[in-house]
């Protein structure tokens, strides 16, 4: 159920002491092949930690032979240094496993504004080196957490081959192509164009869509690697499918481990003149304080639904609207619907549907409720 339940693929999770609760913190991905294809998608933040800017440039060549993954420290914000250490990581692995820096991507999380103790990291790649394993998935996707409660994991079976991922994330959950550190391979035999059309259909429709607190992480990085190692080269649209299922799947976990959160807020808008319209909304309503703060004490307020619909430029008409709390049609006509004490809130998911009444389009967002414990946990964050 992870990276490695493709073939041609060995992992490992170690820990080499970067974090001082010495838990496991450092993980490695090494593709066999015989194919090294690769894609992947990166934050649209402006300010890119050093293994971003790094592992942007890896993957234009089209091929990864491993990954390395530290949690700990985001190496963001780290200057010059920041981006010799990530090169200097790239290297260490390189040299350990006989293979080209170039082909070696890196990926961190952690705090930003802290420089990695490399004296700690290098060590612990020949570590991680030495317990490379094909059952190694679940110990790599341990070690990439950080404020996880759980590590996730997902996998879809093709006919004869397969698509494995592993991710972490639980605090800023917003788009921008990625939203959190994810891993995943294949053994199918697919070529590194189709592997990036496939990663970035499926990014937009699942991680692109996870949307906890509104908050754009400067790490993101999701990472789609191809052994062929199953001999098998599927029809493009069964791989695409069973690569958004992996994504979905993760991008589900994600959001039922965002940090503090009790309430998983399914948003559906519907009746949008196009898809962007309907995203446009389903973001809007998706960071509406307001809204959040309402749903984590299970009050039906439909009315912050309409105002946060009233901000965003799409197409609607306001005495059109309708608005249904988990199915019941609480707002009609921008006006009053059914009786709102119909709504049962007792559950952990809550779901909202928004009608504009525009056209045929719709789309759905994730995103969580607002709690004190968020805001404890993120205050507490550093210390």
């Amino acid at each position: 159920m992870s990276v490695t339940a493709a073939k041609g693929f060995r992992a490992a999770g170690i820990a080499a002491g970067i974090k001082e609760s010495g838990n496991p913190d450092l993980a490695l991905v090494v593709n066999d092949g015989p194919r090294l294809a690769a894609a992947g998608v990166f934050t649209s933040n402006r300010v890119k930690a050093a293994p971003v800017l790094w592992s942007e440039q890896v993957i234009k060549g089209g091929q990864v032979s491993a990954v390395v993954l530290n949690s700990g420290g985001a190496n963001a914000c780290t200057g010059p240094q920041g981006f010799q250490d990530t090169h200097a990581t790239a290297e260490k692995v390189a040299g350990t496993l006989d293979l080209n820096a170039g082909e070696v991507a890196v990926a961190s999380t952690g705090l930003i504004g802290v420089t990695l103790p490399m004296d700690k990291l290098l060590p612990g790649v020949e570590t991680a080196a030495a317990a490379l394993s094909a059952h190694g998935g679940e110990k790599a996707a341990i070690a990439i957490k950080t404020t996880d409660s759980v590590h996730k994991t997902a996998v879809a079976e093709g006919a004869g081959w397969t698509v494995g991922g592993m991710a972490k994330g639980a605090g800023m959950l917003a788009p921008g192509l990625a939203t959190m550190l994810v891993v995943l391979t294949t053994d199918a035999d697919v070529p590194a164009p189709d592997l990036d059309k496939a990663l970035r259909e499926a990014t937009r429709l699942t991680f692109d869509r996870v949307d906890s607190d509104g908050c754009m992480s400067t790490n993101d990085t999701v990472l789609l690697l191809a052994s062929g190692a199953a001999g098998v080269t599927p029809q493009y649209a069964e791989f695409a499918d069973a690569v958004r299922q992996v994504c979905d799947d993760l991008a589900r976990q994600l959001i039922g481990d965002a940090e503090g959160a009790s309430k998983d807020i399914h948003i559906e808008v519907i009746g949008a003149a196009d898809e962007d319209d309907a995203v446009e909304v389903g973001r809007s309503i998706a960071r509406n304080n307001l809204l959040k703060c309402a749903i984590h004490g299970e009050d039906p307020n439909w009315g912050r639904v309409l105002s946060a619909i009233g901000t965003t430029s799409a197409a609607f008409e306001p005495d059109r609207l309708n608005v249904a709390i988990n199915d019941v049609w609480v707002c009609k006509n921008g006006s009053v619907g059914e009786d709102r004490d119909l709504v049962d809130m007792r559950y952990r998911e809550v779901r909202i549907t928004a009608d504009l009444a525009a056209g045929s389009a719709s789309a759905v967002i994730w995103a969580n409720d607002l709690t004190a414990d968020y805001v404890h946990e993120n205050s507490a964050y550093s210390s």
